[in-house]
């Protein structure tokens, strides 16, 4: 178990809220020599804007965008006629529809997105999982598999809705999130129990699960980022996911610049 000298404050900055979302989008021009007819737009949470991986764009202030995204990486490496990224972190489903929507148009072609973890409380269930015991570990995500039962599914109909109302020519990309931890080697693996590890696994397989079958419901296309990350999970050697990072909290449980080149612009790229 974590000290409790780390402040409920400063755990709950992981998932700020989306207030920033009037900030500067980030946009990259093609090439005047770029023959691409896509028009890319990136919405979501901290997982999409890129938390975690570093070298911000001062412009998109507490949304956090990276260059190091799996966006940018994706519009750095295919010249797409246009780019944006609206991600931000602490966007939930209801801040996606109010904020980030409005980078749409008839003429998207392409759209990622990563939402659902804030909505059901991702960032509280962390901080009791680092704070408290484990039964208070065990009973937040308790309830948070609640919220992904019975509020979750509505959640993702109405922004998969909105974006289809919006840029209804678009193709569509619902990326989900990692499992957290490699529990075959949980044993040496300092920090919390094996039990909230193995919880907290199965509760993101089921956030995951909710995510995939939303996509469904709209075909949408689903990419599934956890077979790429597997090996490469905390606990592991080579983890590409940073586990509580004392010297900037935010970062914590979130892709490392790695995660995004490796783990999710591959899998991003072989769907878009």
């Amino acid at each position: 178990m974590l000290p409790r000298a780390i402040s409920r404050h400063r755990l709950l900055l992981v998932a700020v809220t989306a207030s920033a979302a009037a900030l500067p989008a980030v946009a990259i021009a093609a090439p005047a020599a770029a023959q691409s007819t896509v028009h890319y737009v990136a919405l979501g949470d901290s997982y999409s804007s890129g938390v975690g991986a570093g070298d911000y764009y001062s412009s998109s202030g507490s949304c956090d965008r990276s260059a190091n995204a799996y966006s940018v990486l994706w519009a750095n490496a295919n010249a797409p006629a246009s780019y944006t990224s609206v991600a931000c972190s602490g966007a939930t489903t209801s801040s996606v529809i109010a904020s980030q929507l409005s980078a749409l148009s008839s003429a998207t072609t392409l759209v990622s997105i990563t939402v659902g973890g804030n909505d059901v409380g991702f960032s509280s269930v962390m901080e009791t999982c680092v704070l408290d015991s484990t039964s208070a570990c065990v009973s937040a995500i308790d309830t948070a598999e609640g919220e992904i039962s019975a509020d979750l599914p509505g959640e993702l109909n109405n922004v998969l809705t909105a974006i289809s109302a919006d840029a209804p020519g678009a193709r569509v990309v619902v990326l989900d999130y990692p499992d957290l931890y490699d529990l075959s080697q949980s044993s040496g693996c300092i920090g919390l129990s094996t039990t909230d590890r193995t919880d907290l696994n199965q509760a993101a397989d089921q956030l995951d699960s909710q995510i995939q079958a939303a996509a469904g419901r709209y075909s949408d296309v689903f990419a599934d980022v956890r077979s790429t990350f597997a090996g490469h999970e905390i606990c592991d050697s080579s983890s590409w996911l940073h586990s509580v990072n004392f010297f900037d909290i935010d970062e914590s449980y979130h892709p490392t610049a790695t995660g995004q080149a490796d783990g999710y612009y591959p899998v991003f790229s072989a769907h878009a």
